[in-house]
C-alpha cells in the first residue's frame, strides 16, 4: 500500500510535522507489524525524524543549517535554488520506520518531518507500507 500525504508549506524554510498523517496512514493500512517508508520526491525538499516537544528544535535545525553558509555560494543553477537543493541532499529525502502492534515505534520525543527548503509550495509525501 502507498499513501500519498499532500503537505502545503507556507514559508521558505520550515519543517512540518506529518506524523499524525503518517500514524493514520498505518492505522488504515491495517498492518501490524513492518516498516513504513515515508519518502518525498522533491529536489529541494527533505524528510526528518527530530523531537517533536519543543517547536524550537525546528527553528534551530533550519538556523544550523543556514549557519552553514549554503546560501553564500556563486552557483550557476539557474533557478538560483542550489541552497535548498544542497540542504534536501544533506537531510535526505526518506526515513523507515517500524511498525510495531499496528503504530509508529517512534522515540517518546520523536515526530516525522517534512522539511521544506524552498517554499512555500504544495508538496508529496509518500508513505509505503511493508
Amino acid at each position: 500500500m502507498i499513501k500519498i500525504l499532500t503537505v502545503r508549506t507556507g514559508f521558505n524554510e520550515e519543517l512540518v510535522d506529518i506524523t499524525a498523517k503518517v500514524s493514520a496512514a498505518v492505522a488504515e493500512s491495517g498492518v501490524k507489524d513492518g516498516l513504513a517508508c515515508v519518502f518525498t520526491p522533491h529536489t529541494t525538499a527533505a524528510v526528518t525524524i527530530n523531537e517533536n516537544a519543543d517547536p524550537d528544535v525546528r527553528s534551530d535545525i533550519i538556523l544550523g543549517l543556514k549557519s552553514m553558509r549554503i546560501e553564500s555560494a556563486d552557483y550557476a543553477h539557474i533557478e538560483g535554488n542550489s541552497a535548498a537543493h544542497i540542504k534536501s541532499s544533506l537531510v535526505g529525502c526518506s526515513e523507515i520506520v517500524i511498525i510495531d502492534k499496528g503504530r509508529l515505534l517512534l522515540g517518546t520525543w520523536q515526530g516525522i518531518y517534512l522539511c521544506e527548503f524552498d517554499g512555500p509550495r504544495t508538496r508529496e509525501v509518500y508513505v509505503k507500507i511493508i
